[in-house]
């Protein structure tokens, strides 16, 4: 039996009255009180196993559309561009914020459609925010570029990620937070941004399955509440994340990635999932992002936004949808 034990930053605030930390079975991360490990026999089954949509998916060339958005690293104004798969540029109070980058393509994990600026252009970045890291979330060419183009850029991210990311740029500052987490931003920093749960797990490397810990982001700023999902399946968390904030404005939510269900259901929400997430945040506005730019799993490429746009026109989605190009700049703080 693994020993029990809870972790969190004892130099942050954590903003849940009476949350012990991050549950560690031994050395590993939980999914709020359970211990979660991908099944290798899923994943064998999954290899060996025939897609059912397998001709729709190879018919299926849709890729979202690219709009050029180098500019918008310069920019002085408020401003969300999704800049493909998980990846989000966010000014806001003066500050930008990066979510997730992946700049270049790696073995397994190629671009379908190209980048809507040039990687010489993210400058300016004030904080990176990292949910997690896998390496569609987590990419090591990126970082190292990031930290030599942003000497004053910080890093938000999880309870033990640091050591994994000054292994590749050393000079990096890294901030850890866990579940429920406020970051330190300085005392008169213009925004809060907490670190939250999501229904995921980790693993880059052989030995070190759930060593490093998952979740997502909740920004306050200018009076409004912008919530990154980061990685999640559907769980009790979305309903914790509500009662402890309330009404969310704008929702940035995974929409794709979520077939064969056997192999993805505990990962990954699928568009009904996503919607349903999204009106348990009472989301005034949901923005959809994991798809389109990396084939990761079963289903068709154009299938996550269309399923999730049918649920929208069907009014089962509370807050209004913005399904942008990769690129295109929304201007969030207009939005009632």
């Amino acid at each position: 039996m693994a020993k029990i034990s809870y972790l969190r930053n004892d130099k942050l605030p954590t903003v849940r009255p009476g949350y012990p930390g991050n549950k560690l079975f031994g050395d590993a991360f939980a999914n709020g009180e359970d211990l979660f490990k991908p099944s290798f026999a899923n994943v064998l089954k999954w290899q060996l196993s025939t897609n059912p949509q397998k001709e729709e998916k190879k018919q299926d060339t849709w890729v979202p559309a690219v709009v050029d958005c180098n500019a918008a690293f310069s920019a002085t104004e408020d401003l969300l561009v999704w800049l493909g798969h998980a990846s989000f540029l966010l000014r806001v109070q003066g500050k930008t914020l990066l979510f997730d980058p992946v700049l270049f393509s790696s073995i397994g994990l190629r671009h379908r459609h190209p980048l809507p600026f040039q990687p010489e252009a993210v400058r300016g970045i004030d904080y990176l925010l990292l949910s997690h890291g896998h390496r569609d979330h987590l990419d090591e060419k990126s970082l190292r570029l990031l930290a030599q183009q942003n000497p004053q850029m910080q890093v938000l991210t999880s309870l033990r990620m640091a050591p994994l990311l000054q292994g590749m740029a050393p000079t990096l500052p890294v901030q850890e937070a866990g579940w429920w987490q406020q970051y330190d931003l300085g005392p008169n920093a213009p925004l809060e941004i907490v670190y939250l749960p999501a229904s995921h797990w980790h693993r880059r490397g052989l030995a070190d399955m759930n060593r490093v810990l998952w979740g997502s982001f909740l920004i306050r700023a200018a009076d409004k509440l912008i919530y990154f999902a980061g990685d999640t399946s559907y769980a009790d968390h979305f309903e914790a994340i509500e009662k402890q904030f309330g009404p969310v404005d704008i929702v940035l939510m995974p929409i794709g990635a979520y077939k064969p269900a056997y192999m993805m259901a505990k990962s990954h929400v699928n568009p009904h999932e996503a919607a349903k997430a999204a009106n348990v945040l009472r989301a005034g506005h949901v923005v959809p992002m994991h798809y389109g730019t990396f084939s990761l799993s079963d289903e068709p490429a154009s299938e996550p936004l269309r399923q999730l746009t049918d649920i929208a026109a069907g009014g089962m989605l509370r807050g209004e949808l913005h399904a942008p190009a990769v690129g295109e700049v929304l201007r969030w703080q207009d939005w009632e």
